[in-house]
């Protein structure tokens, strides 16, 4: 697992504060109707998790497990998300056992992964005919201060192109991921809006200096654009991009 990927623990309390949750219907989507046993994972905080587990429910004794490799974040989602079943573990070791789940769902989270590794691991704990999901919320660019944005945080290339073009190998087949976008708003204060940059991995993990003249630069934006000056809340506009793909039956 990439390093930047274990930075999340030293900022996990700006992470909860300042990340977007995602929309039902992205959820709804990507699983599968009476799933009983459902994976979230690299689920961080639980951002994604108690979008999932209420619909998981939904199915009389079904299961949400939550995976998640680092303490900090772990313990958040233990507070935040009480009666999902929290484990340590990653996309490349999920300790679960062999055809035990009937999804496995990974938010803004597969990118760290070895795709190889773990497209095989999840393979080997989903039933057959089980479903992986995965999805990314991006910040919609065609909005001219979210554009500003994205210029002052210089997120790695590597990461969006994953939201478009996710990363699988065998025994799951890249030519067959189904595909849907789902467009929403997500309406934050402007300090939430500030930790969502702040818990960006290639933010945190930069030196003080450089953080703070990313942040400032941040707070600049806010008090001068005319869509957002003098606002109490930042309505940031997102795309929810969601990949499926289905085990084959007969491995």
């Amino acid at each position: 697992m990439d390093s930047h990927a274990l930075s999340f623990g030293a900022v996990a309390d700006a992470y909860e504060r300042g990340r977007p949750g995602y929309p039902v219907a992205a959820a709804e989507w990507l699983l599968p109707e009476h799933a009983s046993r459902v994976v979230d994972l690299g689920a961080g905080t639980g951002k994604f998790t108690r979008v999932v587990a209420p619909l998981v429910a939904r199915t009389p004794g079904a299961e949400t497990i939550a995976v998640e490799p680092d303490p900090a974040m772990r313990a958040q989602l233990e507070d935040r998300v009480p009666g999902v079943r929290v484990l340590d573990g990653s996309g490349e070791h999920v300790p679960l056992p062999d055809a035990s789940v009937d999804a496995v769902v990974a938010a803004q989270a597969w990118h760290w992964v070895d795709p190889v590794v773990a497209s095989r691991e999840v393979a080997r704990v989903l039933r057959p005919g089980g479903v992986l999901g995965l999805v990314w919320n991006i910040r919609d660019d065609r909005v001219p201060w979210v554009r500003e944005l994205s210029e002052i945080m210089a997120q790695p290339e590597e990461h969006a192109i994953e939201a478009v073009h996710p990363t699988v190998a065998e025994p799951f087949d890249a030519a067959a991921i189904e595909t849907a976008d789902f467009r929403w708003v997500h309406e934050q204060d402007r300090n939430a809006f500030v930790d969502m940059v702040a818990s960006r991995s290639y933010i945190s993990t930069l030196g003080r200096e450089a953080r703070g003249r990313v942040l400032d630069a941040v707070r600049h934006l806010l008090d001068t654009d005319p869509a957002l000056a003098g606002r109490t809340t930042v309505p940031v506009p997102y795309t929810a991009h969601c990949f499926r793909m289905t085990l084959p039956s007969l491995r």
